[in-house]
């Protein structure tokens, strides 16, 4: 059983003439009331932002649907935004407050395939969706919809898919940092003028998930926070630290000593990475564990490890013998600098 509905009425146009949209609407949460009767979701009604005095009038006419549902009421919102990204993860940020994760989305048939695309880059396996078009009752009844009807588009176009890529990063991009600056910790053990460094911190970033820090590095699916979220902090921390995302690499850890030294296969996982390579930026992830950076100002070779098992462990002499083994480094010659924990 959902948690939360989702009525997308973004696409619809709402005319003071014409109560077409307040309509079904209505039919739409007599639906919700009906299926749901034992336990009511919360329900967010979804739509265009328009210029200022319409809106406030369709906003009106809505309230007006809305106030009659007395189950429901406690628990609809209206989100009204300038764009299809910017409402879904409004509504994403109230679905995480609550912590739901179960959610049914109604909207018009031809919009299924689209909201697909956007699912996909602001949520994660966390959620589950499922999908009902306005033409079906929650007994599977057919209802008369107000859009157009139009063939189901299973996928979309390439370009369109790319256009709302392009319409998710152009808003994450507008998002204020949380919880602070961006701050990148340097050390002077480390040549500045060979190797741009340093350590990040948990601020700066958009993630705004508790558990998270919101300058979150780090995707998974078994966590709220997306793929694009963390695509953006990465962004901003390239855009600060003066390098190239296309070309940044971070261990993939196996909390073993497994080294990758780049030119060669990489391997599946591993906790360290060598390289005497130009122009690309390694990376190792801390948390409650310690990043570790290695560096050789005469070869112009460097490292970067995670270190599960502190850095004293025997596990950070093998990521040096290798790394100068593999690179021609004296191990006299190399200087290293660790980070934090959150221990």
């Amino acid at each position: 059983m959902a948690e939360a509905v989702l009525i997308d009425l973004f696409s619809l146009q709402m005319n003071s003439q014409n109560n077409g949209i307040q309509k079904l609407l209505c039919s739409t949460l007599e639906r919700i009331e009906k299926c749901f009767s034992a336990s009511a979701p919360f329900v967010y009604i979804m739509c265009s932002q328009t210029p200022r005095s319409e809106r406030i009038s369709e906003q009106d006419s809505l309230l007006k649907v809305i106030s009659g549902f007395q189950i429901l009421k406690k628990g609809i919102e209206v989100v009204c935004m300038t764009s299809t990204a910017a409402a879904l993860y409004t509504i994403k940020q109230k679905l995480d407050e609550k912590d739901l994760s179960i959610i049914k989305i109604i909207l018009p048939v031809q919009r299924k395939a689209l909201m697909e695309v956007f699912i996909d880059h602001l949520f994660t396996a966390v959620y589950q969706f499922q999908f009902e078009d306005f033409g079906v009752d929650c007994e599977g009844n057919n209802l008369q919809q107000i859009a157009e009807p139009q063939s189901d588009i299973q996928t979309l176009p390439a370009h369109e898919v790319e256009l709302i890529r392009s319409e998710i990063q152009t808003y994450l991009e507008s998002l204020p940092d949380l919880k602070g600056k961006l701050t990148i910790l340097k050390s002077s053990l480390i040549p500045g003028h060979i190797f741009l460094h340093g350590f990040t911190t948990r601020t700066g970033g958009i993630s705004y998930i508790p558990t998270l820090s919101s300058f979150n590095l780090f995707s998974s699916s078994k966590r709220r926070d997306p793929k694009a979220v963390v695509k953006e902090n990465l962004r901003r921390l390239a855009n600060a630290a003066g390098f190239d995302p296309e070309t940044f690499h971070r261990v993939k850890v196996n909390h073993a000593s497994d080294v990758w030294i780049m030119g060669k296969p990489q391997p599946d996982s591993y906790d360290g990475i060598v390289t005497n390579q130009k122009d690309v930026t390694i990376a190792a992830p801390g948390a409650d564990c310690i990043p570790v950076l290695f560096a050789d100002p005469i070869k112009k070779a460097c490292g970067a490890a995670h270190s599960g098992k502190g850095i004293y462990s025997p596990l950070q002499a093998l990521y040096i013998q290798e790394g100068c083994m593999c690179v021609g480094s004296y191990i006299r010659c190399v200087c290293y600098m660790h980070g934090g924990s959150e221990w």
